[in-house]
């Protein structure tokens, strides 16, 4: 039961960071206006690709413990 609880953590912050940077949520939010600078680099292209990329890993890493449930209960 745990281990299908971070499978779904995992599933569900992956895909979180791998949308959120481009959807509209990531312009408007309150720390960029707050903090003026910080706006020039959220809405940098590589900044965005990194953090899709964790999240690609994030996925990744939950089909990859997905796999390990199915395949222990097999045996």
């Amino acid at each position: 039961m745990t281990r299908l609880l971070l499978v779904a953590y995992f599933l569900e912050v992956g895909l979180l960071l791998f949308v959120v940077p481009w959807s509209g949520f990531w312009e408007h939010n309150y720390f960029i206006q707050v903090v003026p600078g910080l706006g020039a680099i959220t809405m940098n292209f590589f900044l965005r690709g990194a953090v899709s990329g964790l999240g690609l890993i994030n996925v990744a890493a939950g089909l990859s413990e997905l796999l390990s449930v199915f395949s222990s209960r097999r045996r």
